[in-house]
């Protein structure tokens, strides 16, 4: 039992319910286990967001130390966020719901937004508007330090 609450305390301590666990709306379980953790909010209206999935897809594709995840800003049903996600070409992860808890940070009033986790589940900083994969890169190497 007192171990129950010492990891409870933790987790809240580092703004991250370790028992939560993030499910994409393609079903599959999403664990971090260590990576830098990308969450980019973003929407099929947002212009900039689609200027930035090209640099999001490449880094979640080549990057086996970084976990690129996304969330729709609509909240939109799974299907509907599949059927988003094909006509803007994201292949990373989307999450079916945004984390209750969302790293201690508020939702984001401005798209895209990417939350930057480090490898120990602590938010680092926001990333706002849309960034390039050099940009993107950078943020990983700066959650690492």
């Amino acid at each position: 039992m007192l171990w129950a609450a010492l990891l409870c305390l933790a987790a809240a301590i580092s703004g991250c319910d370790s028992g939560e666990r993030m499910l994409s709306v393609d079903g599959e379980g999403l664990e971090p286990a260590g990576r830098v953790l990308l969450v980019n909010y973003w929407a099929e209206w947002c212009a900039p967001c689609r200027e930035e999935i090209p640099a999001l897809n490449t880094l979640a594709q080549s990057a086996e130390t970084v976990l690129v995840v996304g969330i729709n800003y609509d909240a939109l049903p799974a299907e509907q966020t599949r059927t988003q996600m094909e006509k803007l070409g994201i292949v990373f992860p989307v999450l079916v719901e945004e984390p209750p808890y969302r790293w201690g940070q508020p939702r984001p009033d401005i798209l895209p937004s990417t939350f930057v986790i480090d490898p120990d589940g602590q938010w680092r900083e926001t990333l706002v508007g849309p960034q390039t994969l050099e940009q993107l890169k950078a943020a990983v190497e700066r959650s690492r330090l």
